[in-house]
């Protein structure tokens, strides 16, 4: 394996800029372009390196009544336009192993979901793509048990991973963050990441859809910076409430600059 990682045109490890993994949760064609705007402009400003992140599918919503997204191939359309237009590298998530191939055609990192972080066909197919592969942790699984993801991922070919934590447990409309897990899976000798939107969801916690609390998103990547990491993902949004998917897990999108300065400075004093 390799750390620092390949991701994408980055070096993502020990000593590196932080990357910085964000964009809207579902692709939306009325704010894609606002949100990668900025986001360029914060990769010229700070020293951080970004990727662009937009689902077209989002395959795992609670209800069979909530929204899915713009599928595959108007989704890779908008991430390609997005690339073109920002010079941004750009990521999506994968639920199926037949997705692996042409979304790598564009996306130059596959993010693989926590529910499938198992998934040994879907972690294949995605190593043999040649691109970096980024697989959050199952909200089952104990940090130790991403070795085996590790595992299955190199001996499909792929050195270049990046694992993410994103919160513990599921039900009970509340996910649990332990950031021994941010240091654990570092010492399985890849880069890790932390997802400080997700981390925040209460699943189910409306019903038909998951609920979630947006206050906690800055308290607790603070923590994970202090702790150590080598990427953050978020997920933002100029009005979060207007999108349709993880409405209350969004930063909104003027607060991500001084978020960012914030935590760069902890970053600055907290890494040894």
């Amino acid at each position: 394996m390799n750390n620092p990682a390949r991701i994408g045109p980055y070096r993502c490890g020990r000593g590196e800029k932080l990357l910085l993994i964000a964009g809207p949760c579902a692709l939306q064609k009325e704010f894609n372009g606002i949100i990668a705007e900025t986001l360029t402009r914060l990769h010229d400003r700070l020293p951080i390196n970004v990727i662009f992140k937009g689902s077209f599918d989002k395959a795992n919503r609670t209800s069979i009544d909530s929204y899915r997204g713009v599928g595959m191939e108007t989704g890779l359309d908008m991430l390609d336009q997005i690339k073109r237009q920002t010079g941004l590298p750009v990521t999506t998530d994968i639920h199926e192993s037949y997705q692996a191939t042409p979304v790598a055609r564009i996306c130059e990192v596959l993010q693989i979901p926590a529910f499938l972080a198992r998934q040994t066909d879907l972690l294949i197919a995605a190593a043999k793509t040649g691109r970096a592969v980024h697989v959050k942790k199952g909200q089952f699984l104990a940090p130790s048990d991403m070795r085996n993801v590790v595992e299955k991922l190199e001996a499909a070919g792929c050195c270049d991973i990046l694992l993410c934590e994103r919160g513990t447990f599921f039900g009970y409309g509340r996910l649990v963050n332990d950031m021994q897990s941010l240091v654990l899976m570092r010492e399985l000798g890849v880069p890790v990441c932390f997802d400080a939107t997700h981390s925040v969801q209460e699943p189910g916690g409306l019903g038909q859809s998951t609920g979630g609390n947006r206050k906690m998103i800055e308290p607790l990547a603070r923590a994970a910076i202090a702790v150590g990491i080598d990427a953050l993902f978020l997920e933002t949004h100029p009005e979060p409430d207007k999108s349709p998917s993880d409405a209350p897990n969004l930063l909104p999108l003027n607060r991500l600059e001084p978020f960012l300065e914030q935590i760069l400075k902890i970053r600055e004093v907290s890494e040894v």
